[in-house]
Protein backbone atom coordinates (compact mmCIF):
# COMPACT_ATOMS: atom_id res chain seq x y z
CA UNK A 1 0.00 0.00 0.00
CA UNK A 2 1.35 3.41 -0.95
CA UNK A 3 1.10 6.02 1.79
CA UNK A 4 1.56 9.73 2.34
CA UNK A 5 5.37 10.00 2.63
CA UNK A 6 5.69 9.40 -1.13
CA UNK A 7 3.91 12.69 -1.74
CA UNK A 8 7.03 14.59 -0.84
CA UNK A 9 9.01 12.91 -3.60
CA UNK A 10 6.69 14.35 -6.24
CA UNK A 11 7.07 17.55 -8.18
CA UNK A 12 5.32 20.47 -6.46
CA UNK A 13 2.97 20.94 -9.45
CA UNK A 14 1.70 17.35 -9.03
CA UNK A 15 2.09 16.79 -12.77
CA UNK A 16 2.90 13.12 -12.16
CA UNK A 17 0.11 12.63 -9.65
CA UNK A 18 -1.78 9.34 -10.09
CA UNK A 19 -4.38 7.45 -8.13
CA UNK A 20 -3.00 5.94 -4.92
CA UNK A 21 -4.16 4.74 -1.54
CA UNK A 22 -3.46 5.86 2.00
CA UNK A 23 -3.64 3.90 5.19
CA UNK A 24 -5.38 4.88 8.37
CA UNK A 25 -2.68 6.30 10.64
CA UNK A 26 -3.07 4.56 14.00
CA UNK A 27 -0.35 4.10 16.60
CA UNK A 28 2.32 5.24 14.16
CA UNK A 29 1.34 2.54 11.63
CA UNK A 30 -0.36 2.79 8.26
CA UNK A 31 -3.17 0.27 7.84
CA UNK A 32 -6.31 -0.43 5.80
CA UNK A 33 -9.76 -0.32 7.34
CA UNK A 34 -10.80 -3.47 9.16
CA UNK A 35 -13.31 -4.37 6.45
CA UNK A 36 -11.22 -3.21 3.50
CA UNK A 37 -13.64 -0.55 2.29
CA UNK A 38 -12.40 2.75 0.86
CA UNK A 39 -13.62 6.29 0.19
CA UNK A 40 -12.94 7.81 -3.20
CA UNK A 41 -11.48 11.31 -3.27
CA UNK A 42 -12.71 13.57 -6.08
CA UNK A 43 -10.90 16.46 -7.75
CA UNK A 44 -13.61 19.15 -7.80
CA UNK A 45 -11.95 20.84 -10.78
CA UNK A 46 -12.48 17.81 -13.05
CA UNK A 47 -14.78 15.45 -11.10
CA UNK A 48 -12.12 12.75 -11.56
CA UNK A 49 -11.28 10.22 -8.84
CA UNK A 50 -7.75 10.99 -7.68
CA UNK A 51 -7.30 8.70 -4.69
CA UNK A 52 -8.91 6.22 -2.34
CA UNK A 53 -8.57 6.30 1.44
CA UNK A 54 -9.68 3.70 3.99
CA UNK A 55 -13.22 3.91 5.33
CA UNK A 56 -12.75 3.45 9.07
CA UNK A 57 -15.09 1.19 11.02
CA UNK A 58 -16.07 1.17 14.70
CA UNK A 59 -13.25 -1.31 15.28
CA UNK A 60 -10.77 1.10 13.68
CA UNK A 61 -12.06 3.93 15.86
CA UNK A 62 -11.58 1.78 18.95
CA UNK A 63 -8.03 1.00 17.81
CA UNK A 64 -7.30 4.71 17.42
CA UNK A 65 -8.52 5.45 20.96
CA UNK A 66 -6.44 2.56 22.28
CA UNK A 67 -3.35 3.85 20.52
CA UNK A 68 -3.93 7.34 21.92
CA UNK A 69 -4.38 5.87 25.40
CA UNK A 70 -1.16 3.85 25.18
CA UNK A 71 0.79 6.94 24.16
CA UNK A 72 -0.87 9.28 26.66
CA UNK A 73 1.34 8.78 29.70
CA UNK A 74 4.59 9.03 27.78
CA UNK A 75 3.55 12.22 25.97
CA UNK A 76 2.10 13.78 29.10
CA UNK A 77 5.40 13.20 30.91
CA UNK A 78 7.55 14.42 28.03
CA UNK A 79 9.29 17.62 29.24
CA UNK A 80 7.70 20.79 27.86
CA UNK A 81 10.97 21.78 26.20
CA UNK A 82 11.06 18.52 24.28
CA UNK A 83 7.43 18.89 23.21
CA UNK A 84 8.23 22.43 22.13
CA UNK A 85 11.16 21.30 20.00
CA UNK A 86 9.03 18.68 18.25
CA UNK A 87 6.32 21.22 17.50
CA UNK A 88 8.92 23.63 16.19
CA UNK A 89 10.20 20.89 13.90
CA UNK A 90 6.65 20.36 12.61
CA UNK A 91 6.56 24.05 11.70
CA UNK A 92 9.87 23.80 9.90
CA UNK A 93 8.91 20.71 7.89
CA UNK A 94 5.55 22.16 6.83
CA UNK A 95 7.34 25.31 5.71
CA UNK A 96 9.96 23.31 3.80
CA UNK A 97 7.28 21.25 2.01
CA UNK A 98 4.93 24.17 1.48
CA UNK A 99 4.70 23.93 -2.31
CA UNK A 100 3.87 20.22 -2.30
CA UNK A 101 1.27 20.67 0.43
CA UNK A 102 -0.27 23.64 -1.37
CA UNK A 103 -0.53 21.64 -4.60
CA UNK A 104 -2.16 18.77 -2.72
CA UNK A 105 -4.70 21.09 -1.10
CA UNK A 106 -5.51 22.62 -4.49
CA UNK A 107 -5.93 19.19 -6.01
CA UNK A 108 -8.34 17.69 -3.49
CA UNK A 109 -10.10 20.91 -2.41
CA UNK A 110 -10.09 22.93 -5.64
CA UNK A 111 -8.64 25.93 -3.82
CA UNK A 112 -6.64 28.37 -5.94
CA UNK A 113 -2.92 27.84 -5.46
CA UNK A 114 -2.40 31.33 -4.08
CA UNK A 115 -4.99 30.62 -1.39
CA UNK A 116 -3.54 27.17 -0.74
CA UNK A 117 -0.09 28.65 -0.21
CA UNK A 118 -1.58 31.10 2.27
CA UNK A 119 -3.29 28.25 4.09
CA UNK A 120 -0.08 26.24 4.41
CA UNK A 121 1.74 29.23 5.89
CA UNK A 122 -1.16 29.79 8.29
CA UNK A 123 -1.26 26.10 9.22
CA UNK A 124 2.47 26.05 9.97
CA UNK A 125 2.18 29.08 12.25
CA UNK A 126 0.02 27.16 14.71
CA UNK A 127 2.96 24.86 15.36
CA UNK A 128 5.40 27.73 15.76
CA UNK A 129 3.06 29.62 18.10
CA UNK A 130 2.24 26.60 20.25
CA UNK A 131 5.86 25.49 20.34
CA UNK A 132 6.48 28.74 22.18
CA UNK A 133 3.41 28.32 24.40
CA UNK A 134 4.32 24.75 25.41
CA UNK A 135 7.10 26.00 27.70
CA UNK A 136 5.00 28.80 29.19
CA UNK A 137 2.26 26.76 30.85
CA UNK A 138 2.34 27.97 34.43
CA UNK A 139 0.25 27.38 37.53
CA UNK A 140 -0.89 29.66 40.35
CA UNK A 141 0.13 30.07 43.99
CA UNK A 142 -1.59 32.22 46.56
CA UNK A 143 -2.92 32.57 50.07
CA UNK A 144 -6.55 31.74 50.81
CA UNK A 145 -8.49 34.82 51.99
CA UNK A 146 -9.03 33.13 55.37
CA UNK A 147 -5.31 32.64 55.77
CA UNK A 148 -5.90 28.97 56.59
CA UNK A 149 -4.03 27.50 53.65
CA UNK A 150 -2.15 28.15 50.47
CA UNK A 151 -3.89 27.78 47.12
CA UNK A 152 -1.93 25.88 44.48
CA UNK A 153 -3.41 25.54 40.99
CA UNK A 154 -1.79 23.22 38.47
CA UNK A 155 -2.81 23.02 34.81
CA UNK A 156 -2.77 19.49 33.41
CA UNK A 157 -3.55 17.91 30.01
CA UNK A 158 -7.25 17.21 29.68
CA UNK A 159 -6.67 13.76 28.15
CA UNK A 160 -7.44 12.07 24.85
CA UNK A 161 -8.97 14.47 22.33
CA UNK A 162 -11.19 13.73 19.34
CA UNK A 163 -10.69 16.41 16.69
CA UNK A 164 -13.09 16.82 13.77
CA UNK A 165 -12.17 19.14 10.93
CA UNK A 166 -13.92 20.41 7.77
CA UNK A 167 -12.92 20.28 4.12
CA UNK A 168 -12.50 23.99 3.43
CA UNK A 169 -9.13 24.41 5.20
CA UNK A 170 -7.80 20.83 5.39
CA UNK A 171 -4.38 21.83 6.73
CA UNK A 172 -5.08 24.85 8.94
CA UNK A 173 -8.19 23.51 10.68
CA UNK A 174 -6.22 20.43 11.68
CA UNK A 175 -3.08 22.19 12.93
CA UNK A 176 -5.15 24.78 14.79
CA UNK A 177 -6.38 21.89 16.97
CA UNK A 178 -3.46 19.47 16.94
CA UNK A 179 -0.72 21.96 17.82
CA UNK A 180 -2.25 23.28 21.09
CA UNK A 181 -3.40 19.80 22.09
CA UNK A 182 0.13 18.46 21.72
CA UNK A 183 1.62 21.49 23.43
CA UNK A 184 -0.68 20.85 26.39
CA UNK A 185 0.44 17.21 26.59
CA UNK A 186 -2.65 15.55 25.07
CA UNK A 187 -2.87 12.73 22.54
CA UNK A 188 -5.37 13.04 19.69
CA UNK A 189 -7.49 11.29 17.10
CA UNK A 190 -8.13 13.45 14.04
CA UNK A 191 -11.11 12.76 11.80
CA UNK A 192 -10.70 14.96 8.71
CA UNK A 193 -13.48 15.53 6.21
CA UNK A 194 -13.83 12.66 3.75
CA UNK A 195 -13.80 15.17 0.86
CA UNK A 196 -10.24 16.30 1.65
CA UNK A 197 -8.39 13.59 3.58
CA UNK A 198 -5.10 13.57 1.66
CA UNK A 199 -3.70 16.67 3.32
CA UNK A 200 -4.36 15.24 6.78
CA UNK A 201 -2.48 12.04 5.94
CA UNK A 202 0.40 13.95 4.35
CA UNK A 203 0.72 16.04 7.50
CA UNK A 204 0.63 12.91 9.67
CA UNK A 205 3.74 11.71 7.85
CA UNK A 206 5.40 15.05 8.61
CA UNK A 207 4.53 14.84 12.30
CA UNK A 208 6.18 11.43 12.46
CA UNK A 209 9.27 12.78 10.70
CA UNK A 210 9.37 15.67 13.16
CA UNK A 211 9.54 13.26 16.09
CA UNK A 212 5.94 12.99 17.27
CA UNK A 213 5.84 9.57 18.98
CA UNK A 214 3.55 6.78 17.73
CA UNK A 215 0.00 7.08 18.98
CA UNK A 216 0.23 10.76 19.92
CA UNK A 217 -1.49 11.73 16.65
CA UNK A 218 -3.85 9.28 14.97
CA UNK A 219 -5.78 9.98 11.75
CA UNK A 220 -8.87 8.12 10.56
CA UNK A 221 -11.27 8.77 7.69
CA UNK A 222 -14.80 7.44 7.56
CA UNK A 223 -18.02 7.70 5.59
CA UNK A 224 -19.95 7.07 8.83
CA UNK A 225 -18.86 10.03 10.97
CA UNK A 226 -21.85 9.89 13.31
CA UNK A 227 -21.49 6.31 14.58
CA UNK A 228 -17.68 6.43 14.54
CA UNK A 229 -17.56 9.67 16.54
CA UNK A 230 -20.22 8.43 18.97
CA UNK A 231 -18.21 5.28 19.60
CA UNK A 232 -15.08 7.27 20.41
CA UNK A 233 -16.94 9.67 22.70
CA UNK A 234 -18.45 6.71 24.55
CA UNK A 235 -14.98 5.56 25.59
CA UNK A 236 -14.36 6.89 29.11
CA UNK A 237 -10.74 7.67 28.23
CA UNK A 238 -11.80 10.35 25.73
CA UNK A 239 -12.18 13.68 27.52
CA UNK A 240 -12.28 16.32 24.79
CA UNK A 241 -14.14 16.99 21.55
CA UNK A 242 -13.06 19.83 19.28
CA UNK A 243 -15.18 20.35 16.19
CA UNK A 244 -15.20 22.80 13.30
CA UNK A 245 -18.18 22.66 11.00
CA UNK A 246 -21.83 23.53 10.62
CA UNK A 247 -24.03 24.58 13.51
CA UNK A 248 -26.47 21.76 12.72
CA UNK A 249 -23.81 19.07 13.07
CA UNK A 250 -22.38 20.87 16.09
CA UNK A 251 -25.69 20.61 17.91
CA UNK A 252 -25.80 16.86 17.28
CA UNK A 253 -22.24 16.42 18.56
CA UNK A 254 -22.92 18.53 21.64
CA UNK A 255 -25.87 16.29 22.47
CA UNK A 256 -23.71 13.20 22.02
CA UNK A 257 -20.89 14.61 24.14
CA UNK A 258 -23.36 15.61 26.86
CA UNK A 259 -24.18 11.93 27.40
CA UNK A 260 -20.63 11.42 28.64
CA UNK A 261 -19.95 14.92 30.10
CA UNK A 262 -17.14 15.58 27.66
CA UNK A 263 -15.54 19.01 27.33
CA UNK A 264 -16.38 20.59 23.96
CA UNK A 265 -14.91 23.30 21.77
CA UNK A 266 -17.17 24.22 18.86
CA UNK A 267 -16.32 26.50 15.94
CA UNK A 268 -19.58 26.58 14.03
CA UNK A 269 -21.38 28.50 11.30
CA UNK A 270 -21.20 32.17 10.44
CA UNK A 271 -23.21 34.89 8.70
CA UNK A 272 -20.69 37.72 8.72
CA UNK A 273 -21.87 41.27 8.02
CA UNK A 274 -19.51 43.53 6.05
CA UNK A 275 -20.41 47.13 6.89
CA UNK A 276 -19.19 50.08 4.80
CA UNK A 277 -19.95 53.61 6.02
CA UNK A 278 -20.05 56.66 3.75
CA UNK A 279 -16.77 57.97 5.15
CA UNK A 280 -14.86 54.79 4.35
CA UNK A 281 -11.91 54.75 1.97
CA UNK A 282 -13.68 53.26 -1.05
CA UNK A 283 -10.66 51.47 -2.56
CA UNK A 284 -9.61 50.10 0.83
CA UNK A 285 -13.16 48.86 1.44
CA UNK A 286 -13.20 47.17 -1.97
CA UNK A 287 -9.81 45.59 -1.28
CA UNK A 288 -11.10 44.32 2.04
CA UNK A 289 -14.34 43.03 0.53
CA UNK A 290 -12.43 40.98 -2.04
CA UNK A 291 -10.40 39.36 0.73
CA UNK A 292 -13.28 38.86 3.14
CA UNK A 293 -15.57 37.50 0.42
CA UNK A 294 -13.23 35.65 -1.90
CA UNK A 295 -10.71 34.00 0.41
CA UNK A 296 -11.00 30.34 -0.60
CA UNK A 297 -13.68 31.39 -3.14
CA UNK A 298 -16.03 32.28 -0.31
CA UNK A 299 -15.88 28.82 1.25
CA UNK A 300 -14.97 30.09 4.71
CA UNK A 301 -16.95 30.46 7.92
CA UNK A 302 -15.58 34.00 8.30
CA UNK A 303 -16.54 34.99 4.74
CA UNK A 304 -18.48 38.21 4.30
CA UNK A 305 -22.00 36.88 3.85
CA UNK A 306 -24.02 40.12 3.95
CA UNK A 307 -22.60 43.38 2.60
CA UNK A 308 -24.29 46.48 4.03
CA UNK A 309 -23.22 49.71 2.31
CA UNK A 310 -24.37 53.18 3.37
CA UNK A 311 -26.44 55.07 0.82
CA UNK A 312 -23.87 57.75 -0.04
CA UNK A 313 -21.22 55.27 -1.16
CA UNK A 314 -23.48 52.39 -2.16
CA UNK A 315 -23.54 52.80 -5.95
CA UNK A 316 -19.80 53.38 -6.28
CA UNK A 317 -19.06 50.40 -4.07
CA UNK A 318 -21.45 48.11 -5.97
CA UNK A 319 -19.95 49.06 -9.32
CA UNK A 320 -16.40 48.73 -8.03
CA UNK A 321 -17.09 45.28 -6.61
CA UNK A 322 -18.81 44.20 -9.82
CA UNK A 323 -15.75 45.16 -11.88
CA UNK A 324 -13.38 43.32 -9.58
CA UNK A 325 -15.47 40.17 -9.26
CA UNK A 326 -16.19 39.95 -12.98
CA UNK A 327 -12.47 40.17 -13.74
CA UNK A 328 -11.48 37.17 -11.62
CA UNK A 329 -10.00 34.22 -13.47
CA UNK A 330 -12.03 31.06 -12.76
CA UNK A 331 -10.35 27.71 -13.26
CA UNK A 332 -8.77 24.62 -11.72
CA UNK A 333 -7.22 25.20 -8.33
CA UNK A 334 -3.90 23.75 -9.48
CA UNK A 335 -3.58 26.31 -12.30
CA UNK A 336 -1.28 29.11 -11.13
CA UNK A 337 -3.41 31.66 -13.02
CA UNK A 338 -6.62 30.73 -11.21
CA UNK A 339 -8.10 33.28 -8.81
CA UNK A 340 -11.36 31.44 -8.08
CA UNK A 341 -11.42 27.67 -8.09
CA UNK A 342 -14.37 25.26 -8.06
CA UNK A 343 -16.69 24.57 -5.15
CA UNK A 344 -16.18 21.38 -3.18
CA UNK A 345 -19.16 19.37 -4.53
CA UNK A 346 -22.06 19.56 -6.96
CA UNK A 347 -24.37 19.83 -3.96
CA UNK A 348 -22.55 22.99 -2.89
CA UNK A 349 -23.02 24.51 -6.35
CA UNK A 350 -26.72 23.69 -6.31
CA UNK A 351 -27.15 25.36 -2.91
CA UNK A 352 -25.37 28.53 -4.05
CA UNK A 353 -27.46 28.73 -7.20
CA UNK A 354 -30.66 28.20 -5.19
CA UNK A 355 -29.77 31.14 -2.94
CA UNK A 356 -28.93 33.40 -5.89
CA UNK A 357 -32.12 32.58 -7.76
CA UNK A 358 -34.19 33.07 -4.60
CA UNK A 359 -32.73 36.55 -4.13
CA UNK A 360 -33.33 37.41 -7.78
CA UNK A 361 -36.93 36.22 -7.53
CA UNK A 362 -37.37 38.55 -4.55
CA UNK A 363 -36.17 41.59 -6.46
CA UNK A 364 -32.36 41.55 -6.17
CA UNK A 365 -30.46 42.64 -9.27
CA UNK A 366 -27.62 40.39 -10.49
CA UNK A 367 -24.69 42.62 -11.54
CA UNK A 368 -22.38 39.78 -12.67
CA UNK A 369 -22.31 36.01 -12.63
CA UNK A 370 -25.40 34.27 -11.32
CA UNK A 371 -25.54 31.17 -13.54
CA UNK A 372 -24.00 27.71 -13.31
CA UNK A 373 -21.56 27.21 -16.19
CA UNK A 374 -21.65 24.15 -18.42
CA UNK A 375 -18.92 21.54 -18.41
CA UNK A 376 -17.17 19.37 -15.86
CA UNK A 377 -16.07 20.63 -12.49
CA UNK A 378 -18.02 22.15 -9.64
CA UNK A 379 -17.77 25.78 -10.71
CA UNK A 380 -19.84 28.81 -9.83
CA UNK A 381 -18.89 32.23 -11.20
CA UNK A 382 -18.04 35.19 -8.95
CA UNK A 383 -21.40 36.89 -8.49
CA UNK A 384 -22.53 40.28 -7.20
CA UNK A 385 -26.11 41.19 -6.36
CA UNK A 386 -27.53 44.53 -5.24
CA UNK A 387 -30.79 45.50 -3.57
CA UNK A 388 -30.92 42.16 -1.78
CA UNK A 389 -34.02 42.19 0.47
CA UNK A 390 -33.87 41.16 4.12
CA UNK A 391 -36.24 38.26 3.46
CA UNK A 392 -33.91 36.64 0.91
CA UNK A 393 -32.65 33.24 2.04
CA UNK A 394 -29.02 34.28 1.57
CA UNK A 395 -29.45 36.93 4.25
CA UNK A 396 -29.98 34.14 6.76
CA UNK A 397 -28.00 31.16 5.41
CA UNK A 398 -24.26 30.79 4.87
CA UNK A 399 -23.67 31.10 1.14
CA UNK A 400 -20.26 29.40 1.28
CA UNK A 401 -19.39 30.48 -2.23
CA UNK A 402 -18.25 33.41 -4.43
CA UNK A 403 -21.45 35.43 -4.09
CA UNK A 404 -21.57 38.97 -2.69
CA UNK A 405 -25.06 40.26 -1.82
CA UNK A 406 -25.19 44.03 -1.27
CA UNK A 407 -27.89 45.87 0.67
CA UNK A 408 -28.22 49.61 1.25
CA UNK A 409 -28.56 51.22 4.68
CA UNK A 410 -29.05 54.79 5.89
CA UNK A 411 -27.95 55.08 9.51
CA UNK A 412 -25.77 53.51 12.20
CA UNK A 413 -28.57 52.16 14.39
CA UNK A 414 -30.23 50.58 11.36
CA UNK A 415 -27.15 48.68 10.23
CA UNK A 416 -26.34 47.46 13.74
CA UNK A 417 -29.83 46.01 13.99
CA UNK A 418 -29.48 44.35 10.59
CA UNK A 419 -26.05 42.96 11.40
CA UNK A 420 -27.34 41.41 14.63
CA UNK A 421 -30.47 39.97 13.02
CA UNK A 422 -29.06 36.44 12.82
CA UNK A 423 -28.57 33.46 15.09
CA UNK A 424 -24.87 33.49 14.24
CA UNK A 425 -22.09 35.61 15.70
CA UNK A 426 -18.69 34.53 14.42
CA UNK A 427 -17.16 37.39 12.42
CA UNK A 428 -17.97 40.92 11.27
CA UNK A 429 -16.24 43.61 9.21
CA UNK A 430 -16.49 47.39 9.55
CA UNK A 431 -15.06 50.08 7.26
CA UNK A 432 -14.99 53.72 8.35
CA UNK A 433 -12.39 56.49 8.67
CA UNK A 434 -13.94 57.47 12.01
CA UNK A 435 -12.17 55.31 14.58
CA UNK A 436 -14.57 56.32 17.34
CA UNK A 437 -17.50 55.18 15.21
CA UNK A 438 -15.68 51.96 14.32
CA UNK A 439 -15.05 51.07 17.95
CA UNK A 440 -18.58 52.08 18.95
CA UNK A 441 -20.18 49.89 16.28
CA UNK A 442 -17.79 47.03 17.01
CA UNK A 443 -18.85 47.06 20.66
CA UNK A 444 -22.49 46.69 19.62
CA UNK A 445 -22.07 43.95 17.02
CA UNK A 446 -22.85 40.50 18.45
CA UNK A 447 -19.78 38.70 17.15
CA UNK A 448 -16.77 36.94 18.57
CA UNK A 449 -14.40 38.63 16.11
CA UNK A 450 -14.39 42.02 14.39
CA UNK A 451 -12.14 43.26 11.59
CA UNK A 452 -12.00 47.05 11.60
CA UNK A 453 -10.74 48.42 8.27
CA UNK A 454 -9.34 44.97 7.48
CA UNK A 455 -10.53 42.15 5.26
CA UNK A 456 -8.71 39.45 7.22
CA UNK A 457 -8.81 38.75 10.95
CA UNK A 458 -7.46 35.22 11.48
CA UNK A 459 -4.16 35.02 13.35
CA UNK A 460 -2.68 32.17 15.45
CA UNK A 461 -1.85 34.76 18.13
CA UNK A 462 -5.49 35.86 18.45
CA UNK A 463 -8.46 33.98 19.95
CA UNK A 464 -10.66 32.61 17.16
CA UNK A 465 -14.30 31.82 17.90
CA UNK A 466 -17.85 33.06 17.99
CA UNK A 467 -20.89 33.78 20.12
CA UNK A 468 -24.56 32.75 19.91
CA UNK A 469 -24.97 29.77 17.53
CA UNK A 470 -21.45 30.20 16.15
CA UNK A 471 -19.81 28.13 18.82
CA UNK A 472 -18.19 27.59 22.18
CA UNK A 473 -14.60 28.21 23.24
CA UNK A 474 -11.66 29.75 21.40
CA UNK A 475 -8.80 28.51 19.24
CA UNK A 476 -5.43 30.27 19.09
CA UNK A 477 -4.48 33.35 21.04
CA UNK A 478 -2.27 33.91 24.04
CA UNK A 479 -3.21 30.99 26.32
CA UNK A 480 -6.79 30.82 24.97
CA UNK A 481 -6.24 27.97 22.53
CA UNK A 482 -4.03 25.84 24.73
CA UNK A 483 -6.35 26.35 27.71
CA UNK A 484 -9.08 24.44 25.83
CA UNK A 485 -6.91 21.32 26.18
CA UNK A 486 -6.09 21.68 29.87
CA UNK A 487 -7.83 21.34 33.21
CA UNK A 488 -7.12 23.22 36.43
CA UNK A 489 -6.30 21.12 39.47
CA UNK A 490 -6.55 22.89 42.83
CA UNK A 491 -4.49 21.70 45.82
CA UNK A 492 -5.10 23.18 49.28
CA UNK A 493 -1.78 23.23 51.16
CA UNK A 494 -1.02 23.84 54.79
CA UNK A 495 2.55 25.03 55.28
Amino acid sequence: MNISPELFDMDPDMSDYTTFSHGLYIGGKWRPSSDGRVIEVIDPSTEAVIAAVPDATLADAAAAVEAAAEAATGWRETPPRRRSEILRRCFELITERAETLAALISLENGKALRDARGEVAYAAEFFRWNAEEAVRISGEFGLAPSGANRIVVDYQPIGICVLITPWNFPAAMATRKIAPALAAGCTVILKPASETPLTAYALAALYEEAGVPPGVVNVITTSSPGPVTAAMLADARVRKLSFTGSTGVGRVLLAEAAKHVISCSMELGGNAPFIVFDDADLEAALDGAMIAKMRNAGEACTAANRLYVQAGIHDAFAEGLRRRMAALNVGPGTDSETECGPMITRKAVDKIDRLVQDAADRGAKILCGGAVPEGRGYYYPPTVLRDVPAEAAMAHEEIFGPVAPISRFEGEAEVIAKANDTEYGLAAYIYTRDLARGMRVASKIESGMIALNRGLMSDPAAPFGGVKQSGLGREGGQKHGIAEFMEAKYVAVTI
